[in-house]
């Protein structure tokens, strides 16, 4: 079942509000580590989530890619940036990531162009 990006935003948002409001304080620990990985350090947060992109297409998990790649956007990537991600993932996950190189291309069209329709609509709100 095909689901669109702002879905998969507020079913995440859900799910993590209910793990982390579980009272399992070990849930809530690895959550603040994983956040904490991504903020601007050495590495500024763009390139740390295209980091994680590469890896979560090497790793094959469609969840986690679409994650990174609307993060990495918010973190202002372009599209020639998530491109050369993407090759590298191919590279190093070799064939077997061709159809979530294609799940990635199609949320980053459909993330593009929600934003572009966006701005557009902010433009003619001025």
């Amino acid at each position: 079942m095909k689901s669109t990006v702002n879905e998969f935003r507020a079913y995440r948002a859900e799910m993590n509000e209910r793990i982390l409001k579980s009272g399992f304080s070990d849930f809530n620990k690895f959550f603040a580590l994983d956040n904490k990985a991504y903020v601007n350090g050495a590495l500024n947060a763009k390139t740390k989530e295209l980091m994680g992109l590469a890896v979560s297409m090497a790793l094959r998990c469609n969840d986690c890619i679409l994650y990174h790649v609307d993060r990495a956007i918010q973190e202002d990537a372009t599209m020639q940036e998530l491109y050369e991600t993407f090759n590298v993932a191919l590279i190093v996950g070799g064939s077997i990531v061709i159809p979530h190189l294609r799940y990635a291309v199609e949320k980053m069209d459909e993330i593009f162009s929600t934003k572009e329709t966006q701005e557009r609509e902010n433009k003619n709100e001025i």
